[in-house]
């Protein structure tokens, strides 16, 4: 006679074979990603210029950004912030501007009113720069906004009656100005793209309600389609910011010779030239690093508590105190008893 465990119908489960697929992701992420991370906190501990194999704690951490007592101590201090503060207006810079117009393509591009011809041939155009790598990119730069007569834009603003050349390269806020406007370049095609594809994604039937109802352009965006946005505008940003506090490929390329510009000097170029090249410090290297990457995740936070449903949150709360009133009365009823 059969047992029990035999007469049951026995099942298959195939999930086992999504995780050998998924396998190689993790192993790779785990070499080139998380051990690197791993190691940076723990060279962050060791070594502050003097010996690299001794353990100091968190004495980096303090002078990088409370100073010490020796002046290069208070130079790598003052350095921190100028380019953490260099970092924030470059991003900022270029963030602003490429959302803006993106949202404003993305908008157009969508509008079935409009009837706009040839939309696939503007977005595979305005989506090129992003493919381009940044080596070319600040190699297109430097070429258009060179500072002598010769530059392309130096020459046609001479010949519009400009005295002298332009410094785009070294100069302050020319240069900074050519870096921001580089970035919105590269990077406006693909937030148009994600927010066109965002904007597709909302229901048809609000813009046919709205349209029955009367309502303008203005109406319809400020009321149905920015609303329904804010996830993907919440995602870009928080891309945008990481991408922004992490940016060395522009900043460090748009020079001239070896000579680099203090005005547009971000936190990476600044670990990579001060800590990890020139002096090899790599305490100091670790340190700066593991402090953009708690920046970087306080924001990342930030952004995302700014995309939480205000409903959802207030019904979680509700249901949190229901469960504490419940247990509040289980715990009286059962001391009662």
């Amino acid at each position: 006679m059969k047992s029990s465990a035999q007469n049951k119908i026995r099942s298959i489960s195939y999930a086992k074979y999504g995780y050998y697929f998924i396998l190689p992701f993790f192993i790779v992420y785990f070499i080139f990603q998380l051990v690197p991370l791993l190691n940076t906190f723990r060279l962050s501990v060791y070594g502050n210029g003097q010996n690299e194999a001794a353990f100091v704690g968190l004495e980096n951490f303090k002078i990088l950004l409370f100073g010490g007592d020796s002046r290069p101590e208070m130079t790598q201090h003052q350095n921190l912030f100028r380019v953490f503060g260099n970092t924030l207006i470059l991003w900022f810079g270029n963030f602003i501007p490429q959302l803006a117009l993106s949202l404003l393509l993305a908008v157009w591009f969508t509008d079935l009113n409009l009837k706009i011809k040839g939309k696939t041939f503007f977005k595979i155009v305005m989506y090129l720069p992003n493919i381009v790598t940044a080596a070319s990119v600040a190699a297109l730069f430097l070429m258009l906004f060179s500072k002598t007569e010769y530059g392309p834009i130096n020459s046609w603003l001479m010949s519009m009656g400009l005295d002298k050349p332009i410094d785009f390269v070294r100069d302050k806020w020319n240069s900074r100005f050519i870096i921001m406007f580089a970035q919105t370049w590269m990077w406006f095609g693909n937030t148009m793209i994600m927010l066109m594809a965002a904007i597709m994604g909302i229901s048809p039937s609000l813009f046919e309600a709205a349209d029955i109802d009367g309502a303008n352009s203005r109406q319809v965006f400020t009321k149905i389609t920015l609303p329904l946005l804010r996830p993907m505008v919440i995602y870009t940003m928080i891309t945008s910011m990481i991408g922004g506090l992490q940016m060395w490929d522009l900043p460090y390329l748009y020079k001239e010779g070896t000579t680099y510009n203090r005005a547009t000097e971000t936190i990476a170029v600044y670990i990579y030239n001060h800590f990890h090249i020139i002096p090899h410090n790599y305490g100091f290297s670790a340190a700066a690093s593991v402090l953009l990457f708690i920046v970087t995740s306080a924001l990342g936070s930030i952004c995302f508590a700014m995309n939480a449903d205000p409903e959802a949150k207030k019904k979680k709360a509700l249901i949190k105190e229901a469960k504490r009133q419940a247990k509040l009365q289980s715990k009286s009823a059962f001391g009662g008893f």
